[in-house]
């Protein structure tokens, strides 16, 4: 494919103007966002959303998982779509550009496009999946892993929140659910523009992050059970403490992780104790390790040491255990020819980069199973995501944006 002059470039300021648009939706306490899936306030950003693609020319479609799909034609009816894309959904306490910046971006390659009257010989699509977040409903990256055929519809339709409001029922009350079939379409090749949610670039003082791996990811649910007991009465030696076996196992995955260095990582961010009072020790905790490395074996081995070494320390305190695999997925290797569009764009423009293994999981690591698939990232300031404080510059927006742009027009070929 024909590659795209360096002095083709995407509109920054529209971009960031964009951004702060929807950023006005869902406002948080803090400066941040809270638009949590298939609320009302999500319903409110996919509206804005297919109102700008429409206004750019796109047409929308939408299929049974809510994904939403604005593509505008490529020159050859035959030519399967280059996609592109993230999510619009954020945590409850939420950035403004995580997950956003890769959908408004994508729409931002489109509005380009035509602004400089460019035409493809592939279509391309900007696509907003739907629960990436799965902070609402269980599990991170809900819809693109139906689409990607990780998950059944049905079973996805019956996640249900904290509320016991079902995923299916929600969809269609904000009035979301589309009538195309999840998983039907075909892609030529999928792209993700997101923030790095880490500090990496930063320090390291690189404006593009070049995605080559996505790391694996294992979700085990602990529960130790004691003997809940007067903190005051319960002499020393008497004592089951649940809390104190749940210390013990947090310091042993730590250790675990610190085994693995440098890429494993490992900690727990789930805690419930119970009965949760100060005067009675815990009976109960129930906490989720969350360990991640972008090795298979790596993981297994942190798991199967987490397994024997939380056996070992609660039955040398008399408490129980139980382990419940309540999530993961294995480690991705992105596709090669995207990975060099992505980094031979980077060049192109002048941009210092560095290739990264991405901490987090992304739509991107579901469709990876589908179709060619590789992601492009920004630094964010202090590596800080999944609060309301996260920030980026809109030099670091314009530069990724310009990146995708190049990248994705270069796989949909540039027709003269």
């Amino acid at each position: 494919m024909t590659a795209p002059g360096e002095n083709l470039k995407i509109n920054g300021e529209r971009l960031w103007d964009s951004l702060m648009e929807m950023a006005r939706i869902g406002p948080g306490v803090a400066g941040g966002n809270n638009r949590q899936t298939l609320t009302d306030a999500d319903a409110e950003g996919r509206a804005l959303f297919r109102t700008w693609c429409e206004d750019a020319g796109c047409s929308m479609g939408l299929d049974t998982m809510g994904n939403m799909f604005a593509m505008r034609p490529g020159t050859d009816p035959d030519a399967l779509p280059v996609y592109v894309g993230s999510h619009l959904d954020t945590q409850p306490t939420g950035g403004k550009y995580d997950g956003i910046l890769g959908v408004l971006g994508g729409l931002e390659v489109i509005r380009s496009l035509n602004d400089l009257g460019i035409k493809t010989k592939h279509p391309i699509v900007v696509t907003n999946w739907t629960n990436e977040e799965g902070t609402r409903f269980a599990p991170a990256m809900l819809a693109s892993g139906v689409f990607a055929g990780i998950h059944t519809q049905d079973w996805a339709y019956d996640r249900v929140d904290a509320e016991g409001k079902r995923f299916g029922d929600e969809l269609e009350r904000i009035g979301w659910k589309g009538d195309e079939p999840v998983g039907a379409r075909k892609m030529h090749a999928f792209f993700e523009l997101h923030i790095e949610q880490g500090p990496i670039l930063e320090a390291e003082g690189k404006e593009i992050g070049v995605v080559t791996h996505g790391q694996g990811l294992s979700w085990t649910q602990v529960t130790i059970t004691g003997k809940e007991s007067h903190t005051g009465s319960t002499p020393m030696p008497m004592r089951r403490n649940a809390g104190l076996g749940m210390a013990r196992v947090l310091d042993l995955v730590d250790q675990i992780a610190w085994s693995h260095k440098p890429h494993a990582v490992g900690a727990a961010g789930h805690i419930d104790v119970y009965p949760n009072s100060r005067n009675v020790i815990p009976g109960k905790v129930v906490f989720t390790v969350d360990f991640r490395s972008p090795d298979l074996a790596v993981i297994e081995d942190m798991e199967k040491r987490l397994h024997e070494g939380a056996q070992k320390i609660c039955d040398g305190m008399g408490l129980s255990v139980e382990f419940e695999k309540v999530g993961g997925f294995d480690p991705v290797e992105f596709d090669a020819g995207c990975v060099k569009a992505i980094r031979d764009a980077a060049e192109r423009l002048g941009y210092s980069h560095m290739n990264l293994i991405s901490g987090a999981g992304h739509d991107a690591c579901w469709i990876n199973r589908v179709a060619p698939t590789a992601m492009v990232m920004c630094p964010c300031v202090d590596g800080l995501s999944h609060n309301e404080a996260e920030e980026i510059s809109p030099e670091w927006a314009t530069a990724g944006a310009n990146v995708l742009f190049h990248a994705v027009v270069e796989t949909a070929g540039i027709v003269e």
